[in-house]
């Protein structure tokens, strides 16, 4: 059962979603530092919900359906602030002295974006629990270890995405013009993942 769930966490973890093109437009716009620091928040944030999920986090939001819309919200305005902001940075002329955002920086943003991220939470409280069998223990240390193992196969996985997205980065950064519309290719990416969430959340709530 644990190898069943290691592979769907890694088919997961490896489509692309919000998380991926989050990290590649960290790496993309402040190098592969911060890209790294942008996987370590992003795990540290599956973590969280992982023991979030095991004191019964997934239970108050499963039966309060407006704090999970209230959470998908603040993560798509969120999104929205980074690439705005990502996109103004880009049209300043910073190139002979590069403006980057600390790796400390960088992690606090991460760790907010995917406690925010709908795709981690429906995850951890749609997908996570299907690998419990109650004559296997305490299901809230099954929880847990599925969860932990989950944070480290998708930091693998966005490792992965950094190394990628640093070798595109380097290429597209050999000349000023093409440095300047790297960094507004990562403001448009943070911005298009939090309008797609936004917008997705608006047309759900007008079905009902």
């Amino acid at each position: 059962m644990l190898i069943a769930f290691a592979i769907a966490a890694l088919v997961l973890s490896l489509s692309p979603g919000p998380s991926n093109l989050y990290i590649m437009a960290c790496t993309m716009g402040n190098g592969a530092r911060a890209g790294v620091a942008a996987a370590a928040g992003m795990a540290l944030g599956s973590l969280s919900y992982a023991v979030g999920t095991a004191l019964g986090l997934s239970a108050v939001i499963v039966y309060s359906p407006t704090l999970f819309t209230g959470l998908k919200v603040a993560g798509a305005l969120y999104l929205l602030y980074l690439g705005v902001k990502t996109w103004l940075r880009a049209s300043v002329p910073h190139l002979q002295k590069p403006v980057t955002t600390s790796t400390g920086k960088v992690l606090r943003q991460s760790l907010i974006v995917e406690l925010t991220n709908p795709k981690t939470g429906l995850f951890f409280i749609a997908f996570l629990p299907q690998f419990t069998r109650a004559e296997s223990g305490n299901i809230s240390m099954q929880l847990l270890l599925l969860g932990g193992v989950y944070a480290v196969i998708a930091l693998g996985s966005d490792l992965f995405v950094v190394t990628l997205s640093s070798q595109l980065g380097r290429w597209l950064a050999r000349s000023p013009a093409w440095a300047v519309r790297q960094e507004q290719l990562a403001g448009l990416i943070l911005f298009g993942l939090g309008a797609f969430i936004l917008l997705e959340e608006t047309a759900l709530f007008a079905l009902f």
